[in-house]
C-alpha cells in the first residue's frame, strides 16, 4: 500500500514513555458522579430522570435530542440527587445529572447483546449506547454510519495514530485488547456496507502495530498500516491523505472522498455495545505529567471529577501549577477541578511550575513558520489579525473554518502568539453571524 506525507506539521517531544508501558488499571469509582448531558458535538441530550429517582448502571438518563445528538446513561447505580447545571471543560456550565453512588454496581436488566447482528441492529445498538468519537472530536457515531444519499462510502479507516504528546490510552488499548478493536471494526464495516478497513498507527508504536496485525490476521479486508510519526498524523484529514492520497475538500467531510474515520477506542466501544448491549459509561484516560505520582492509563467512569482522578493518582494540588484535559496541543486548561470526565476525555495532565512556561506573546516577526507548519495550508497570522478586527467576511475568505485547531502554528511560533485561540475566536464569530442571519 502506498503511503503519502501530508504537508506541514511539527514533531514535538512525545513524553509517552511516562505511561506507554503502564498497563490499564481501573480507577476507584467515586461516591458521587456528575454526568453532563453535553458530551458530544450536536444538541444536548434531554434529562429523563428526576431528583430522588433510583437509577441502575447503563440506564438511560439523557435522551438524545435530534439526529445529531447522543444518549447519556448512568455510570453507577444510585439515587439522582440533582438535575441541574454542572461544570464543563469548556469553562461554561451545561445541563447535567448528579448521582449518589450506592456502590452496588447493579446493571439495568434490559441491557443485553444484539441478536441477530444485522446492519440495522448494529446502527441501532451504537445509537442506543450513546457512542461518540473517542479521539476527542465526540461526533455521534451513529450519524457517521448513516451517510446521506449520494455519499458512497468505500473505506473505513481506524485511527490508531495517537499523535498527541503524553497520551497513550489508545496505544494501551491496542496492545491489550486488539481483538476487541478488530471485532468493532468488523461491526463498523458491516454497518457501513464496506469490504475494506485500514488501521493507521504511527511507526513509533511497534507493539501496537504487531498486536493489531495479529488480531486482524484472520479477518478479510482489514489491513494495519504503519504511518510516519509526525504531528498531527491523527487528524482525520491528514490520516486519510497519508493512507489514500485523497484530499478532503475545503469545507468538506471524509465522506466526500468515500471514507469514514473512527477512533480505535470508538471501535472497541462498538464491540461492547453489540456483544453486551452496554452503553458508553466509562473510558480509558491517560493521566500523566510531572505532578502525577502514579502516571498511567486508567478506566474512569464518566462523571468522575478531574479532582477525584488526580487525588486517586497521587497529585499534590499545592505543587500543581496547571491541569489540562486532553493533550498539550489540543487540550484545554482546567480551572475547576469539579469538571467531570466525559466520553471525550482522552487525557488529564498535571504539571508543576517547572514544566509550565508562562510568557507574554511578542509581536509577530513575519517569519512565516506558522504557515509552513499548518497542515491545512492556512495563513494563521492573517487569521489572527482578522479575528481581532472581527472581520467575519475576511475570516471566511481565508478559510478560518478549515482550521482543525491542531496547535502547530502556536507551537512553532517564535513570538509565542496565541494563534489557535485567536482563530477559534474568529470561527465563533462566523458561527454567531450565521446564526443571527437565520434568526
Amino acid at each position: 500500500m502506498k503511503l503519502f506525507r501530508f504537508r506541514g506539521g511539527v514533531h514535538p517531544p512525545d513524553y509517552k514513555a511516562l505511561t506507554q508501558e503502564v498497563g490499564i488499571e481501573r480507577l476507584t469509582v467515586p461516591r458521587k458522579v456528575r454526568v453532563p448531558l453535553v458530551q458530544h458535538l450536536g444538541v444536548a441530550a434531554q434529562a429523563v430522570v428526576k431528583k430522588g429517582e433510583r437509577v441502575l448502571m447503563g440506564q438511560l438518563i439523557g435522551e438524545r435530542h435530534g439526529f445529531v445528538s447522543a444518549a447519556v446513561h448512568a455510570p453507577v447505580s444510585g439515587v439522582v440527587t440533582a438535575v441541574e447545571s454542572v461544570p464543563h471543560v469548556s469553562g461554561r456550565s451545561v445541563p447535567g445529572i448528579e448521582i449518589e453512588n450506592d456502590g452496588k454496581e447493579e446493571w439495568h436488566p434490559e441491557i443485553k447483546p444484539v441478536r441477530p447482528v444485522t446492519r440495522e441492529a448494529i446502527i441501532a445498538a451504537v445509537q442506543a449506547a450513546g457512542i461518540v468519537g473517542m479521539g476527542g472530536a465526540t461526533f455521534p457515531t451513529h450519524v457517521k454510519l448513516q451517510p446521506p444519499e449520494g455519499k458512497k462510502i468505500v473505506l473505513l479507516i481506524l485511527n490508531g495514530a495517537e499523535c498527541e504528546p503524553f497520551l497513550t490510552c489508545d496505544y494501551r488499548l491496542m496492545v491489550e485488547a486488539a481483538e476487541r478493536v478488530i471485532r468493532g471494526a468488523v461491526y463498523l464495516m458491516e454497518a457501513l456496507g464496506v469490504t475494506r478497513c485500514v488501521v493507521g498507527i504511527e511507526d513509533n508504536k511497534p507493539a501496537a502495530i504487531a498486536a493489531m496485525r495479529g488480531a486482524a490476521a484472520g479477518q478479510s479486508g482489514i489491513e494495519v498500516e504503519s504511518v510516519r510519526t509526525h504531528y498531527p498524523q491523527g487528524g482525520e484529514k491528514q490520516l486519510i491523505y497519508a493512507l489514500t492520497g485523497r484530499e478532503v475538500p475545503s469545507g468538506g467531510l471524509p465522506m466526500d472522498v468515500g471514507c469514514v474515520v473512527q477512533n480505535v477506542g470508538t471501535a472497541a466501544a462498538v464491540a461492547d455495545a453489540v456483544e453486551t448491549g452496554r452503553p458508553l459509561i466509562e473510558r480509558i484516560v491517560t493521566v500523566s505529567g510531572d505532578a502525577v505520582e502514579r502516571p498511567g492509563n486508567y478506566v474512569v467512569r464518566v462523571g468522575t471529577s478531574i479532582g477525584d482522578v488526580l487525588a486517586a493518582v497521587g497529585v499534590d494540588l499545592e505543587k500543581c501549577a496547571k491541569v489540562i484535559a486532553g493533550g498539550p496541543m489540543t487540550g484545554l486548561a482546567v480551572g475547576n477541578l469539579e469538571v467531570p470526565v466525559t466520553k471525550g476525555t482522552s487525557g488529564i495532565l498535571a504539571f508543576t511550575e517547572a514544566w509550565v512556561k508562562a510568557s507574554e506573546p511578542a509581536p509577530c516577526v513575519r517569519c512565516g513558520r506558522c504557515g509552513v507548519a499548518c497542515p491545512i495550508g492556512l495563513n494563521p497570522t492573517m487569521l489572527e489579525t482578522l479575528a481581532m478586527k472581527r472581520d467575519v467576511a475576511g475570516l471566511q475568505v481565508f478559510h478560518a473554518q478549515d482550521c482543525i485547531e491542531c496547535g502547530c502554528c502556536a507551537y512553532i511560533c517564535p513570538s509565542q502568539r496565541t494563534l489557535v485561540q485567536a482563530i477559534r475566536y474568529g470561527k465563533a464569530q462566523i458561527v454567531a453571524t450565521r446564526k443571527a442571519k437565520r434568526n
